[in-house]
């Protein structure tokens, strides 16, 4: 087969696919320290559980579909590292294995591999797990470096606690990650560390995460000033949760997002109003996964009606 070359100028991307992955997965490790120095060896289990299913099952699919594995191109690790962090550290090892098989094959496989996913893997690996075993998804444990391991006591996520109890956490522990939740939750320092090299390394676009960000604070401060009473600061919406780990990590996907700029846009400010809908007024105390999930299903919209105009048009 000739190869037919056109016109010029060629252009070569040097952020390949391979390293935009081992770049996230190094941005990832502040937040895996975070959730060892807090939760011990619960959280190396939970992210080895994750990692092992997660490889594994790539490997055995792409045997199934004739392709030739390559596990060192690290989709499978982002994949495995994302969904271990969006887990109770607490959660049995069956779960983990579960979460991370379903993601994997019913979030990314069942399209036809890498790039062509329509829904980020991670988050659909646990919205099966939220459906199926609610129980364990929301049985959360206190971190065990400040308050040592007390069997059998839980304790709720900070927004539970204020959506439900009207208990608000103070924002400096929320910033460092005193509280209870998912093991890449806790800490909103070491997700803007890592988020920040993403953004310096160019691994992501600044639009998606700050649109946000941005969507989420204006919403917050309006309500907070009309009723303080009933609603929670900006900072509290910001640091609370999962909402810098999916803002960061989860809805910069380039697969799974919008691929030009206005887009991008677009995609954040509505991922950021779904939030702040279901925080203040949806059933549950968060909101970012199926914030992310249903945007994700409205890319492929967002890319036909933001096509930038050819020159000259």
């Amino acid at each position: 087969m000739n190869l037919i070359v056109t016109e010029s100028p060629h252009l070569k991307a040097s952020l390949t696919t391979r390293r935009m992955m081992w770049e996230v997965v190094i941005a990832l490790l502040p937040v895996i320290f975070v959730s060892w120095y807090l939760y011990s060896w619960d959280a190396i289990r939970v992210i080895l559980i994750s990692l092992i299913t997660c490889l594994i099952t790539e490997w055995i699919f792409l045997k199934l579909r004739n392709r030739t594995p390559d596990l060192l191109d690290g989709s499978a690790v982002v994949t495995a590292i994302l969904f271990a962090l969006i887990m109770p550290p607490e959660s049995p090892n069956w779960l983990v294995a579960l979460g991370a098989f379903f993601g994997i094959v019913f979030g990314k496989q069942v399209f036809g591999g890498l790039g062509y996913n329509i829904f980020n893997p991670a988050l659909i690996g646990r919205a099966f797990l939220m459906a199926a075993y609610p129980t364990y998804m929301t049985t959360w444990s206190y971190p065990r470096h400040f308050w040592g391991k007390i069997d059998g006591l839980t304790c709720a996520t900070p927004l539970g606690l204020a959506k439900f109890s009207h208990v608000v956490t103070p924002v400096k522990y929320l910033f460092l990650g005193n509280v209870g939740g998912s093991l890449g939750e806790t800490s909103a320092l070491a997700i803007i560390i890592g988020g920040f090299y993403l953004l310096i390394r160019r691994v992501i676009d600044w639009r998606i995460p700050v649109s946000i960000l941005l969507t989420v604070s204006i919403l917050s401060l309006f309500t907070w000033i009309i009723a303080p009473q009933k609603y929670f600061s900006p900072l509290f919406h910001l640091f609370a949760g999962g909402l810098m780990l999916g803002a960061f990590f989860m809805a910069t996907d380039p697969v799974t997002t919008p691929v030009t700029k206005l887009g991008r846009i677009i995609f954040g400010i509505g991922v950021g109003i779904l939030v702040f809908v279901i925080r203040n007024w949806g059933g549950l105390p968060e909101g970012v996964m199926y914030s992310i999930l249903i945007m994700n299903g409205f890319t492929p919209l967002i890319n036909r009606v933001t096509i930038p105009k050819r020159f000259g048009k």
